[in-house]
C-alpha cells in the first residue's frame, strides 16, 4: 500500500481527505500539534522515518488578518515549512502535492478568471507567501504538483476539522438571527469540499505542474448567499437578515475566480458554485419543509 504523508491533517480539507482514502493508502495525517513544519529537523526526521510515496502539503496559516499582524510567523509556516517538506521529500524520492490558493491573484487589477499562465500579483502577506512557496518548490523538487484551490465549503463532519465557509457561515448567522452583510462586488469560485476530495488524487496520474481546481462561478458573493437562503427554503428571512454591501470593493471589484480549462481537459469535473450549493443542501437534507 502506497504511503501518503499529509500535513495540516486536522484541517478542513485534509481531515476529509484522510477519512476518504484511509482504505486506499497508508496515510500519516499530522496536525500542527503532531508536526511543526517550521522545524526543519523534525520535518526531515518525520519524512525519513515514514518514507512516503507522496507528500500532500496542506498545512498553512490561511487567516489573512493573522498573517498581516504576524508576517514572521506566516513566513516560517507558509514558506519555510513548505521548503523543508520539499527538500525532505526529495531526500526520500517522494512526490509532492502542494496546496496553494486563489489568493495569489488578490492584487491583480484586471478581472478574472485567471489561468495558470496569468501572472499573479498578490497584495496580502498570505498571497505573497503562497506565491513565494510555489516558486521555491519548483526549483527544489521536479516531482511536484502545485494546486490553487478556490474557496471550499461544506458542513461539519464528525472527527474532521471545520473552517469558515460560505454555506456554514450563512447558516450560522441565520440560526443566530444575525444580519449578514455581503459585498456585491466580490467574485470567486466556491467549491463543495467533497467534490475536491473525490477528484484530487487524479493528479497522481497527471504531468507535474500547476493546476487550477474548483468550481466556476459568474455570480457575486451576495447573489450566492441569496441562493443559499432560497435553497434552504428561507426566502422569507431574506429581507430581515441579508444586507447588500455596496461600498466594499466598489472602486475595484474583487475578482479572484480561476480559469479551470486545463483541469477540465485533464478530466476534472466540478459543479458550478450554484449547483454545488444545491447539491450540498440536498445531500444533508437542509431544506426547510
Amino acid at each position: 500500500m502506497e504511503r501518503i504523508l499529509l500535513t495540516g491533517g486536522s484541517g478542513f480539507f485534509a481531515a476529509r481527505f484522510a477519512a476518504r482514502y484511509a482504505a486506499a493508502y497508508e496515510i500519516l495525517a499530522l496536525g500542527h500539534k503532531d508536526l511543526d513544519v517550521a522545524d526543519e529537523a523534525a520535518v526531515w526526521q518525520t519524512v525519513q522515518q515514514f518514507k512516503p510515496r507522496y507528500v500532500v502539503h496542506t498545512a498553512a496559516i490561511a487567516v489573512t488578518d493573522y498573517c498581516k499582524r504576524h508576517p514572521d510567523v506566516a513566513q516560517k509556516i507558509n514558506v519555510d515549512g513548505a521548503v523543508y517538506l520539499a527538500k525532505a521529500a526529495k531526500g526520500v524520492g517522494a512526490k509532492m502535492l502542494f496546496i496553494s490558493s486563489e489568493q495569489v491573484f488578490n492584487g491583480n487589477k484586471e478581472s478574472g478568471p485567471y489561468s495558470e499562465a496569468d501572472v499573479a500579483m498578490p497584495d496580502t502577506v498570505y498571497g505573497k507567501n503562497k506565491l513565494e512557496a510555489e516558486q521555491l518548490l519548483q526549483s527544489i523538487l521536479p516531482e511536484l504538483w502545485t494546486v490553487r484551490f478556490t474557496w471550499l465549503f461544506g458542513m461539519p463532519q464528525r472527527g474532521c476539522g471545520m473552517s469558515g465557509n460560505i454555506l456554514w457561515d450563512t447558516m450560522q448567522a441565520i440560526m443566530k438571527n444575525e444580519k449578514i452583510t455581503v459585498p456585491i462586488n466580490e467574485f470567486r469560485g466556491m467549491t463543495y469540499v467533497h467534490e475536491m476530495v473525490e477528484q484530487i488524487i487524479k493528479l497522481f496520474d497527471l504531468p507535474y505542474g500547476l493546476y487550477h481546481l474548483g468550481a466556476e462561478n459568474n455570480k457575486s458573493r451576495y447573489e450566492i448567499v441569496r441562493e443559499i437562503f432560497t435553497g434552504l427554503g428561507l426566502e422569507t428571512r431574506l429581507e430581515d437578515l441579508l444586507v447588500a454591501d455596496r461600498d466594499k470593493y466598489a472602486e475595484l471589484p474583487r475578482d479572484i475566480r480561476l480559469d479551470t480549462a486545463k483541469a477540465k481537459k485533464a478530466g476534472f469535473v466540478f459543479s458550478n458554485t450554484s449547483e454545488a450549493i444545491a447539491k450540498c443542501i440536498a445531500e444533508y437534507g437542509l431544506k426547510m419543509k
